[in-house]
């Protein structure tokens, strides 16, 4: 039987374009080895979050223009604390125990820099938000 660890680090998805390299910050590590894997694997899930996101606030989102559902989608992450601990809990239930021992030595800057590709993956995937794509 395998061990939660093996199990959380076989189901994540490589990615190639993460490099790491002798001279990098622990931080800047812990981001390419461990945050963006699980923030690509999660990504379908903040997806369909953030739509629910979106309905509970009256669906307001649909009526701005594409540079304000930037801001919105940066604003939601950085100003609704709710919103922004849920996803981190999505982040950090992927941890191993030994990931987690990491993480807490400096919370306040990975939590910074996870929320950051949140933003960027959501802003990327403006499209999926769309009226058409979204049931109200």
């Amino acid at each position: 039987m395998m061990d939660r660890r093996s199990n959380l680090l076989k189901m994540r998805p490589q990615i190639l374009s993460a490099r790491i390299h002798n001279n990098m910050s622990d931080d800047e590590r812990f981001q390419n080895e461990t945050l963006r894997p699980i923030i690509k694997l999660q990504n379908d899930l903040f997806i369909e979050v953030f739509k629910n996101y979106i309905r509970k606030r009256k669906n307001l989102f649909y009526d701005l223009s594409p540079e304000a559902k930037h801001n919105y989608i940066e604003n939601a992450i950085q100003k609704d604390m709710k919103f922004r601990n849920s996803l981190k809990g999505m982040i950090i239930g992927q941890f191993t125990v030994e990931e987690y021992a990491t993480y807490i030595q400096n919370s306040s800057a990975l939590n910074k820099r996870m929320m950051n590709i949140v933003i960027q993956r959501l802003q990327a995937s403006l499209q999926l938000f769309e009226l058409s794509t979204c049931p109200v």
